[in-house]
C-alpha cells in the first residue's frame, strides 16, 4: 500500500501545522514551509477542514489552525479525510459488488479484518508523533561519512 501524493502532502501540511499550534496559518505559509505546490495546499486545507481536522477563522489574523491537539489526531484520520475509508479492497464497501469473483472468493469474509488491522495500525500513529524530531536509528544523527577524497589511506 502507499499513500497518494494528496495524503502525503496532507500529512506534511499538518505536521508544519502542528509545530505552530498557537498560530493562525494560511495556505501560503504552510505552502512555502513545507514545499508543497500553493494549489494544492488550498485544495487540502479545504478537505482537512470540512473533515474537521483544520477549524477556520475569516477576516484580519484568520487563517487555519488544528481543530484539536496533535496527539488526538491521528495518520489515519489524516488519509481518511483526503482518501475516504481505509480499505486495501473495494469488495466490502456497502453498495460495491463489482468483481467477478464475489460469488465464490473465500477470502471476501476475511477482507473487513485486514482492513481493521491497516486503520489501527495507521490510528496508532499520531500527528504529534509525526511532527515530532525524527527517532533515532534513522541515521539522522550519525555524522556523514567523509567524502572518498578526503579520507585517509593508510601509510
Amino acid at each position: 500500500m502507499r499513500l497518494s501524493s494528496l495524503a502525503d502532502y496532507a500529512v506534511v501540511m499538518l505536521s508544519a501545522a502542528a509545530r505552530h499550534p498557537a498560530a493562525r496559518l494560511t495556505a501560503t505559509t504552510l505552502s512555502g514551509e513545507t514545499g508543497v505546490p500553493l494549489p494544492t495546499a488550498q485544495k487540502l486545507m479545504g478537505r482537512l477542514a470540512t473533515a474537521g481536522l483544520l477549524s477556520s477563522a475569516r477576516g484580519t489574523g484568520g487563517g487555519f489552525r488544528l481543530a484539536r491537539p496533535a496527539g488526538e489526531i491521528s495518520l489515519a484520520d489524516i488519509v481518511e479525510a483526503v482518501e475516504g475509508p481505509i480499505a486495501m479492497t473495494a469488495c466490502v464497501e456497502q453498495g460495491r459488488h463489482d468483481c467477478t469473483l464475489e460469488q465464490s472468493c473465500a477470502v471476501r469474509p476475511h477482507w473487513s479484518a485486514v482492513n481493521d488491522a491497516m486503520r489501527g495500525a495507521l490510528a496508532g500513529v499520531s500527528l504529534a508523533t509525526l511532527a515530532g524530531a525524527a527517532p533515532s536509528g534513522f541515521g539522522l544523527d550519525a555524522p556523514a561519512p567523509a567524502p572518498a577524497n578526503e579520507m585517509e589511506l593508510p601509510a
